[in-house]
């Protein structure tokens, strides 16, 4: 893969053209409604296969995994993937793996919760698409930590989510979406990152 051409041609590599692209960016800021089934549905979903809501959680990343392993296997690609993910875990697959992980750390902090997993399902278009459109790197970031900075004041203003986080996870998310790493999608990175930062922050909170 050229990591560059994907960086400024996604159109161009995503299967279904510009209509796999508008696809791929709406299935990724649909992502935004998956806290609310959780928090508002997750325990009765539980509570009727008489599990926990974190074997819930756990069973969906693994068969998460399982699915991406098996596409793998047989290289194949979906409306709205781009090209090189016949060969490489996807997209999806990484946010999917991400999110789960998001909500097994933080199963009891919707405050927390919210803004990380808004911050990908919303943040990371709104990078790609401004970047699609020629805006230079430097602005590109700045833009990108505002607008993420104002998911995570909208958090503390619905949710009580501390206001200076707004602060902190601005930049640190743009910054974890900003490394073009090979195997590793900014899915993965753009929301581990800041869960990583959590943790440690979490005697602050």
């Amino acid at each position: 893969m050229s990591e560059q051409v994907e960086l400024t041609d996604p159109v161009k590599h995503s299967i279904g053209g510009f209509y796999g692209h508008m696809f791929r960016r709406g299935f990724h800021i649909g992502m935004s409604i998956i806290p609310f089934i959780f928090f508002e549905y997750s325990k009765n979903i539980a509570d009727y296969f008489s599990v926990t809501v974190l074997q819930v959680v756990s069973f969906l990343t693994f068969t998460i995994v399982f699915a991406e392993g098996i596409r793998l296997k047989l290289g194949i690609t979906i409306f709205g993937q781009r090209d090189y993910e016949s060969k490489q875990v996807s997209a999806l697959a990484w946010g999917g793996f991400a999110i789960g992980l998001t909500f097994m750390t933080l199963a009891e902090a919707p405050e927390l919760v919210w803004p990380l997993i808004l911050s990908l399902s919303l943040g990371d278009p709104f990078l790609g698409e401004i970047r699609r459109k020629g805006v230079e790197s430097k602005n590109v970031f700045i833009f990108g930590s505002i607008f993420i900075a104002l998911i995570w004041v909208a958090a503390w203003s619905q949710l009580e989510t501390p206001i200076w986080l707004a602060a902190v996870m601005g930049p640190l998310c743009v910054a974890a979406e900003w490394p073009r790493l090979r195997w590793i999608d900014d899915n993965a990175t753009m929301l581990l990152i800041p869960l990583a930062a959590i943790i440690l922050l979490a005697p602050w909170l």
